[in-house]
């Protein structure tokens, strides 16, 4: 889920719930009934944006990691022709040696 989808949804879910509160708090019923209503559907709205929340976070933490295991495959590969590099560097002082010796 991209950032600007995590931002329609949020926006989605805080526009129900004032749509929600403005609907029950001019509805003609009793204060208790009212309240009850209300926080039931706020409890439900707070769930929905922790579900949400968890959501972005694990999504995130997924992106964090493949990029963490992608970059360590770049330093290992790039180890790897450093090391292949300086072999061959060894080899050629090794053989450069060996004609002046002679």
């Amino acid at each position: 889920m991209n950032r600007n989808s995590g931002n329609a949804i949020l926006a989605f879910l805080v526009g129900a719930a004032a749509g929600s509160i403005a609907g029950i708090l001019f509805a003609p019923d009793k204060g208790s009934n009212t309240r009850d209503k209300l926080s039931y559907r706020l409890h439900k709205y707070r769930q929905s944006l922790e579900d949400l929340l968890d959501d972005l976070v694990s999504e995130r933490n997924g992106a964090f990691s493949e990029a963490k295991s992608h970059g360590e495959k770049v330093v290992n590969d790039a180890r790897e022709k450093a090391e292949k590099l300086l072999e061959d560097v060894d080899e050629l002082l090794s053989h450069i040696n060996k004609k002046t010796d002679n």
